[in-house]
């Protein structure tokens, strides 16, 4: 079988690598920096366990699961403790738990008579049809109101992107959303209708799918995917340029040139518009002058427009009696109306075992995003004062953390801004235009861990097939 490369050793090239590893594709993955996994990095240390970038996978596909069982670490996986739930949305300055049904909603303290008789005119609310893109807030203001983008949307696009719901695009950022109104004309009805269809798919709806880690931390599958790869996977290798050949393409990097019958970029956004790529024809869709110059590929500066703002995670370890709040649960998000620094707080302790010693408590926190970006640039001691403050308002945390450790992402999440259908548009018209070469990752495929795991496996089933027919 032809050789493939992979750009980019996170966790969408190493499953991509991996699942086509398992095919007999002879694989290469060329990665710039000295360590894999990406965002991915868990820490032991004096009993604690940080996790500095994502805390948990969710299943949404039985593709994750067979990766899983393909490595060989069902007996490492960890699925989140049933107890661990509750999730709570901070108003009033006080986290409050969110309901989890229909009665629940229409009896809870976290909205207003307002919001819940919103949620009931819901179903009647016309759905769009002049075809123009929406943002989250113009969305949510108009088939509810203005209290749940305030108080719920708002403090959720920050849970998820750090993200601004007033610039995230609804279809590209919450593509579900999007398609329940336009099929159902209802968030409410597609919920109920839309339920059956994704079962039928074996598919599950993030807010219901199973969330697991493993035994030390996320940290497992992606050293576990690079030990099977072994030697395929190169460090210090920054691919600096693409040349197609009669029989594929060419890769340069800093540790000398190869030639491969497909190329499979797993970067970022803003390192692919540092890609040079010879020959890649001019775009319809980007500014271009001359593409087939051996500078680098205009096509491609367009994907350096992308926002990645800063966050940054503020792991502490507390004393279980100097917490006041119980902590049992997910976490709890924070809306920006609340006035806190803090984006939300993840309960690390309360979904795992092992995460901190016998008596204590893990919180894993997050700062910066396009809510505060600046914030993401302070000293660790700042970050750990100013998150502490905060826990202190919100969980009753007394004393000082017995555990701390923070680590910055200065370009962190790529934003699904209006517009960004444009880039995904020119991904797809690049592959079209370019044979062999492949785009995966979070800049395409979704932000979440579980979205950048699919984004892996799916990339090497289409690259696999390329492989049989070319």
């Amino acid at each position: 079988m032809k050789p493939v490369a992979i750009i980019g050793a996170g966790i969408t090239g190493l499953a991509a690598a991996f699942c086509l590893k398992r095919k007999g594709v002879p694989v290469t993955v060329y990665e710039a920096g000295g360590r894999i996994g990406g965002v991915i990095q868990s820490i032991r240390k004096d009993g604690y366990l940080a996790e500095c970038g994502p805390n948990t996978i969710l299943e949404t596909s039985p593709l994750i699961a067979q990766l899983v069982r393909d490595a060989g670490l069902e007996s490492r996986r960890l699925y989140s403790d049933p107890k661990a739930d509750a999730r709570y949305l901070v108003r009033h300055r006080r986290p409050i738990a969110m309901p989890g049904s229909p009665l629940g909603f229409f009896t809870t303290r976290l909205f207003t008579t307002n919001a819940k008789l919103a949620v009931l005119r819901e179903p009647f609310v016309p759905r769009r049809r002049d075809g123009k893109e929406e943002s989250v807030a113009e969305f949510v203001k108009r088939r509810l109101n203005q209290e749940f983008l305030d108080h719920a949307i708002d403090a959720l696009v920050a849970g998820v992107y750090a993200g601004d719901p007033h610039n995230l695009s609804l279809p590209q950022a919450f593509p579900r959303l999007a398609e329940l109104e336009a099929r159902y004309g209802s968030l409410i009805r597609g919920q109920i209708f839309g339920a059956g269809e994704r079962k039928r798919r074996g598919e599950v709806a993030k807010d219901r799918a199973p969330k697991f880690s493993f035994d030390e931390g996320l940290q497992v599958l992606p050293d576990t995917l690079a030990a099977q790869l072994g030697g395929a996977v190169k460090f210090n290798s920054s691919v600096t340029k693409l040349t197609p050949t009669a029989n594929g393409w060419r890769v340069t990097a800093a540790n000398g040139e190869a030639e491969f019958a497909a190329v499979i970029y797993c970067g970022t956004a803003y390192r692919l518009a540092e890609l040079q790529i010879i020959g890649t024809p001019n775009s319809n869709s980007a500014r271009t002058s001359d593409a087939n110059t051996p500078n680098r590929s205009s096509a491609l500066q367009v994907f350096s427009e992308i926002r990645y703002p800063p966050v940054a995670s503020v792991v502490l370890g507390f004393r279980r009696e100097d917490v006041g709040h119980a902590c049992e649960g997910f976490g709890m998000l924070i809306p920006k109306v609340e006035g806190f620094k803090m984006l939300g707080t993840i309960f690390s302790s309360s979904l795992f075992p092992n995460r901190a010693p016998v008596g204590h408590l893990t919180l894993t926190s997050y700062l910066g995003g396009e809510r505060q970006p600046e914030l993401a640039s302070l000293p660790a001691e700042k970050l750990i004062e100013l998150t502490c403050e905060d826990l202190r308002i919100l969980l009753g945390v007394r004393g000082q953390p017995t555990f701390t450790h923070c680590a910055v992402y200065p370009r962190a999440i790529p934003q699904y801004n209006l517009g960004y259908g444009r880039y995904r548009g020119l991904l797809a018209e690049i592959e079209d235009r370019a044979p062999g070469l492949f785009f995966a990752g979070h800049y395409r495929d979704g932000v979440s861990l579980g979205d950048s795991i699919l984004s892996g496996c799916n990339v090497a089933g289409r690259v696999g097939k390329f492989l049989t027919t070319k």
